[in-house]
């Protein structure tokens, strides 16, 4: 390897990957502006993590670490009668242990849960985001409105994935920072995303979990590789699926999507003014609109030509 190349977790063999993870410092992952020190002596989790993070710098020992997560089986018999998963941040353990098979889902939702609750320097919004041509499309909306489906289906159309799961905007130049990791797909979605054209590279299946079948989706290396680069947010969309639905997208106006927004930011009350200040100034500089549509046929071409209208 040149002396100036990125080193990714790919460039490891699995034993090396193996004694990170097992290491004191913990295998240690560039999320973007973060980086994530992973510990865990479970083999399946290791196999996972090979699987969605292949494209992912990996970063030294000696670096700072933001995020230090670990991730063990339970004790006693539980090691081997119907094995569990337990996630700790800093020595805290903010879940219940999980069946040991939905290991690599709960180092997804750990994640999700450090992020949300210790970057707080952003406005930090339930959101799928990406980004076209230069400008910022974001996608809010609860769970189950197939937010992740279509934007995993944006993605392998060429959209620049920043997060499936977290908008995270600037509380002083109101851009926003990529957090790319692998998109969470459920139910019936792993199947439809697993059918569409593109290279699709798809963890293992936890079954049974609080939120149903669920698996990840790797995401596209030119994402990854861009993680550095901020976008200027220019859309807002709160998209619903709905089966049989109709093709349909409307403006809204900036009051409406304000509020709208507002209901799907996790620390917008913790930020008081300066979320407010944020808030708006990001409102003022998108468009915002409502989907409702009953396939990934209808919306992404619909959506592709809304964000090809000039400002």
């Amino acid at each position: 390897m040149p002396a100036d190349a990125v080193q990714t977790l790919a460039d490891l063999s699995t034993g090396e990957v193996e004694a990170r993870l097992h290491s004191d410092a913990g295998l240690r992952l560039r999320f973007g502006r973060f980086v994530a020190g992973i510990r865990s002596d479970l083999r399946p989790l290791a196999r996972g993590i090979e699987t969605l993070y292949g494209d992912y710098p990996v970063a030294g020992d000696d670096d700072f670490c933001d995020f230090p997560v670990e991730l063990t089986g339970t004790g006693g018999l539980r090691r081997f009668v119907r094995p569990q998963v337990v996630f700790r941040f800093e020595g805290m353990q903010p879940f219940k242990p999980l069946p040991g098979q939905q290991a690599v889902a709960m180092l997804e939702w750990g994640l999700n849960w450090v992020f949300t609750n210790h970057a707080q320097h952003y406005l930090i919004i339930h959101a799928a985001v990406l980004e076209r041509n230069g400008a910022g499309l974001i996608m809010a909306a609860p769970p189950g409105s197939g937010k992740s489906t279509l934007c995993a289906g944006l993605a392998l159309k060429g959209w620049r994935l920043l997060s499936d799961e977290l908008a995270l905007v600037g509380l002083e130049d109101g851009l926003l920072t990529p957090l790319p990791r692998p998109i969470s797909l459920k139910n019936q979605s792993i199947d439809v995303v697993r059918r569409l054209p593109g290279e699709i590279v798809m963890g293992p299946v936890a079954h049974d979990t609080a939120k149903g079948t669920v698996a990840h989706m790797r995401p596209p290396r030119a994402s990854v590789d861009a993680a550095l680069a901020t976008v200027q947010p220019r859309w807002i969309l709160f998209p619903k699926f709905g089966a049989g639905s109709a093709c349909e997208v409307e403006a809204m106006g900036r009051a409406q999507t304000f509020m709208q927004l507002v209901g799907n930011a996790f620390n917008y009350p913790r930020l008081g003014a300066t979320g407010f200040e944020a808030m708006a100034r990001l409102v003022d500089a998108c468009d915002g609109y409502t989907a409702r549509y009953g396939s990934l046929d209808q919306i992404v071409p619909t959506l592709e030509a809304l964000c090809a209208r000039p400002a």
